[in-house]
């Protein structure tokens, strides 16, 4: 019973884990407008991973996404790619867990195969969680780097008004979300263990001696080929079969029966 509450509760865990990398992808709170000592107040700035928007004090926000690819930083299109990889990966790992669920039964399937299964989809969504983990932490720190220079700039040139950013929501929910699935990815592989059917753990065999000691005796065998002719005993006046005394001891011919 504890294998099939850590598999379902794998399965719940990770399930929320890739439905938070979805979520955090497609937001666009990924970097936000700081507006710590900013005297412009009345537009605020925020940026996701396809597109960024204004929004402005009267409530109106116009959203324009990324019309290139090339022109984008290198380390921005890894942090697409990692999230992408993270969210398949999630997606795949999700339905071969469906079908690896102790609790469900489909055909004729064996404890081990759904072990084999079990172990392949959390390794997927320990795999899953590390790309959203890894892809978030790449873009904070491309925002904590730029926060410095642009505060070393406005310091260096102070009728210079350069527009910081922060961390955006997104970040925390991916985060969350990366956390998850490498928590039911782990939980997944270790109700693997409570599936793997008891024959198959231990396979060595023991032989036992028997408690009997046979001997065997060994004489000499002659072989034939099968062919040769059945022979056939010379039977005389002397070699006429002994003949049984009266005491029950067989009596042999002496030699003087044969003169």
């Amino acid at each position: 019973m504890s294998t099939t509450i850590c598999q379902v509760v794998g399965f719940i865990v990770s399930s929320l884990g890739v439905a938070g990398c979805i979520v955090a992808t497609a937001m666009d709170m990924w970097s936000t407008q700081d507006l710590y000592d900013n005297p412009v107040t009345a537009v605020f700035q925020y940026q996701g991973l396809w597109r960024s928007c204004v929004r402005q004090s009267s409530g109106f926000t116009e959203c324009r996404p990324y019309f290139t690819i090339l022109g984008l930083p290198a380390m921005f299109q890894a942090v697409r790619a990692l999230m992408i990889v993270g969210i398949v990966l999630g997606i795949l790992g999700l339905l071969v867990c469906i079908f690896a669920l102790k609790c469900i039964r489909i055909g004729n399937m064996e404890d081990s195969a759904k072990a084999n299964m079990t172990l392949t989809s959390g390794i997927m969504f320990i795999v899953a969680g590390l790309c959203a983990i890894t892809g978030v932490s790449v873009f904070a720190n491309m925002l904590v780097t730029n926060f410095w220079m642009s505060t070393a700039n406005m310091y260096q040139g102070m009728q210079n008004v350069q527009n910081r950013y922060t961390f955006g929501s997104a970040l925390f929910v991916g985060w969350v979300a990366g956390g998850l699935a490498l928590v039911g990815g782990i939980m997944m592989c270790l109700a693997c263990r409570g599936l793997i059917p008891e024959e198959s753990r231990y396979k060595a065999v023991s032989y036992n001696a028997s408690g009997r000691n046979i001997s065997y005796r060994t004489g000499p065998y002659k072989v034939g080929s099968g062919y040769e002719p059945e022979t056939k005993t010379k039977k005389g006046a002397g070699y006429e079969e002994a003949a049984r005394s009266e005491d029950g001891r067989r009596s042999y011919p002496s030699k003087y029966d044969y003169v």
